[in-house]
């Protein structure tokens, strides 16, 4: 397998298993409803705490990858939505792992049963003070990087028609349609999940020449070799 063929089935790898790490993290996160008093007493009564918060921080990583690997193929017709959405995607992904290290942190303090009321207050001060530009980072950077990256996949023609007004749809299923119903989430995953699998199968469809540098490119031609891989 040359480099070119690695690098597309690692990003259409990767957009699959952002998408089955995210949904199975929020599928088994505790019920972080009510104060951090609350939300601690829910991790120690959970069997798949530990799973769920290391799940999403993995699924970060598999995100950044799939989104810059899409906004690869994307930035040929949208150069500036292409590089914009790949960024804040990127801090989002930040922002996101960032807070996943502080619900990895949260899994010993719910062990300490006695301190549970003090650690709570660390968190509300965390909360309240130096966590909140991470938390924006993660929650902006999402919100909009997905909306640029919706506008580049419709513009560029890359995956199906439906995938960019798709991503703006789960965008409003997601950070809205949540709020009022709890059918929505299960649609959200579900959206999110059929979003990510169509980009993964445009990603490992799309011709290896789109993954290849100029340099590799001009390699090939010259290089006898290399031009029947």
């Amino acid at each position: 397998m040359d480099l070119a063929r690695l690098t597309r089935t690692t990003v259409a790898g990767s957009l699959l298993a952002a998408a089955v790490l995210t949904i199975a993290s929020i599928s088994t996160m505790p019920d972080f409803a009510g104060d951090h008093v609350s939300r601690l007493e829910a991790i120690a009564g959970s069997s798949l705490a530990t799973f769920s918060a290391l799940a999403w921080v993995v699924s970060q990583v598999f995100i950044l990858i799939g989104v810059v690997g899409v906004a690869h193929l994307t930035r040929h017709r949208a150069p500036v939505l292409s590089t914009v959405a790949a960024v804040l995607v990127g801090l989002s992904c930040f922002g996101h792992c960032v807070y996943g290290g502080v619900n990895l942190t949260m899994l010993s303090m719910a062990d300490d049963r006695a301190g549970i009321a003090t650690h709570a207050a660390v968190l509300d001060r965390l909360e309240a003070g130096i966590g909140i530009p991470f938390m924006a980072a993660g929650m902006l950077g999402l919100v909009l990087g997905f909306a640029a990256l919706a506008v580049a996949l419709w513009r560029s023609g890359v995956g199906p028609r439906w995938a960019g007004p798709a991503l703006v749809a789960w965008l409003v299923l997601e950070f809205v349609g949540s709020s009022l119903s709890e059918w929505a989430f299960y649609g959200s995953g579900l959206l999110y999940l059929v979003i990510f699998g169509a980009l993964a199968v445009a990603v490992r469809s799309s011709s290896t020449s789109h993954w290849r540098t100029e340099a590799e490119a001009a390699a090939r031609t010259t290089d006898p070799a290399t031009a029947l891989v």
